[in-house]
């Protein structure tokens, strides 16, 4: 039925028949069915049906089934089904891996399917996408070795690639070829060139491949300034940032909340919370609402410079907009109130962080703890070090010498020492920091003979702050000698 239709130039009603059979067939039925048309073929012509099928089997998904229909035309000999090849390929390239599409594509091309620049292209896109660079460039090869010539896509394409992946230089050199071949390097080749070399901190480079970019007459595009404007507050260079956000604006670009974090993030690392509030200003008068990265590069910024109050302030404002504290933030906060001693703030914000579902990190609960300790509260340090073990921390040497520093300022030194043995137990290696700890709580406990065995013990070479303490209490005890 499907070859009389098709006789009579019924070519839906054909293709209609054909997708019913498949559809009752299912999968791995492209072998039984191929048969069949054969069989009946007769006189006609079965090209139309080969490509009817291909699309068939694709149409429903049974992949497999449409590249067995091909493999079984080329088996035969017969006449390449180019309309089932394309239209397979094409949802190859969306479904399948770019591997996979690549060996297809190449099958087909062996057999006499013509070969096309944009095709070789989308499967670059994609193996660069999936980080196989080398099979990218294989593709590109194999543009000239079909003679074709690569188009400007096709150099951007890998380009993009190899800087994406780390390996300028290869980038570089295929712009240098792409001169040489006559193909003029446009906005997107600079823009992926520029941004490599931002993310590499080679800033001097990128502006001077910027100023190449704008004497050959193109118009750098805002991710052009965005990577360059980044670039530089990354490295603190945040003088140079303003003066490209400047030159941004007088080209009449609208700058986005990207940029402005960028700004704000390199102004806060800079110190300059000044200029952050200035930029925050203008971003509501052009109509931005700072996001969740916003408010926390601010509370960052004020933490680190000590300004808790304003750092609170913008806490207050993220609840208020219902923007949920993150784990960064968090940190931050407890970091800052930690430097400023308020070390109960501290732990209320450590609890804050627990309620809504956070595990603090390891850093956290020791700046807490450290706050605890150095008040004298070395029963809270212990309790919160237990809240860090049940949370799956494995307490460091730091954690460690924050409670044996708080003990020893006790006079717990029959504690420390145990927690020494702790230590040692537990695999935590101590360090000089450590031995210090114990020994200036030994000598001000008048024991300096005890941390003499202490240090024969452990095989602790003392540094000079060691030997001073030493040296200042064996002093103390002599002028007491000699007065007796």
């Amino acid at each position: 039925m499907s070859h009389f239709l098709v006789a009579h130039n019924m070519l839906p009603q054909a293709r209609f028949l054909l997708n019913f059979l498949v559809s009752r067939k299912g999968k791995d039925s492209a072998s039984s069915i191929f048969a069949s048309v054969l069989e009946t073929k007769g006189t006609h012509q079965c090209d139309f049906v080969f490509d009817s099928l291909m699309i068939a089997y694709t149409d429903l998904g049974f992949v497999s089934d449409a590249i067995q229909c091909f493999r079984l035309v080329r088996k035969h000999k017969l006449k390449v089904p180019f309309r089932g090849c394309k239209y397979l390929f094409d949802r190859m390239i969306k479904i399948s891996s770019p591997i996979v599409s690549l060996g297809f594509y190449m099958e087909i091309l062996e057999y006499g399917f013509p070969p096309n620049v944009y095709s070789f292209n989308i499967l670059m896109n994609k193996l660069c996408r999936e980080g196989l660079i080398k099979d990218a460039q294989m593709v590109f090869d194999e543009i000239a070795r079909r003679g074709l010539h690569a188009s400007v896509v096709s150099f951007n394409t890998l380009i993009n690639g190899y800087c994406k992946s780390g390996n300028l230089d290869e980038g570089f050199r295929l712009r240098s070829a792409m001169e040489e071949a006559g193909i003029r390097p446009d906005v997107f080749t600079y823009s992926v060139l520029i941004n490599g070399l931002c993310k590499e901190s080679r800033l001097d480079k990128a502006n001077e491949l910027f100023e190449e970019m704008c004497n050959r007459g193109l118009i750098p595009n805002d991710v052009i300034f965005t990577s360059l404007i980044d670039g530089m507050c990354k490295n603190g260079r945040t003088d140079l940032a303003m003066g490209t956000y400047q030159q941004f604006l007088t080209k009449g670009f609208k700058p986005d909340l990207i940029m402005y974090n960028s700004l704000i993030n390199g102004l806060c690392k800079a110190g300059d919370l000044k200029g952050a509030k200035k930029l925050i200003a203008e971003m509501s008068l052009r109509g931005l609402k700072p996001d969740k990265f916003t408010y926390t590069i601010l509370l960052d910024g004020f933490c680190k410079e000590g300004d808790m109050e304003s750092a609170l302030g913008i806490r207050e404002e993220m609840i208020k907009q219902g923007i949920k504290l993150d784990d960064v933030a968090f940190t931050a906060l407890i970091s800052g109130l930690c430097k400023e001693g308020r070390h109960l703030d501290a732990e209320r914000a450590l609890r804050e962080m627990l309620d809504a579902g956070m595990k603090p990190d390891a850093a956290a609960y020791t700046m807490v703890m450290d706050g605890f300790c150095k008040k004298g509260d070395v029963r809270m340090g212990f309790k919160l070090l237990k809240q860090m073990q049940s949370d799956g921390h494995v307490p460091g040497v730091v954690t460690y010498n924050v409670l044996m520093n708080g003990l020893c300022k006790q006079g717990q030194l029959r504690n420390a020492n145990m927690l020494l043995d702790n230590m040692l137990n537990l695999g935590v290696v101590p360090d000089t920091i450590t031995y210090n700890i114990l020994l200036d709580g030994h000598c001000k406990k008048a024991n300096p003979k005890d941390f003499g065995k202490l240090k024969s013990e452990m095989g602790l070479v003392a540094d000079y702050a060691s030997y001073s303490s030493l040296i200042s209490k064996i002093s103390g005890a002599s002028k007491h000698h000699s007065r007796r």
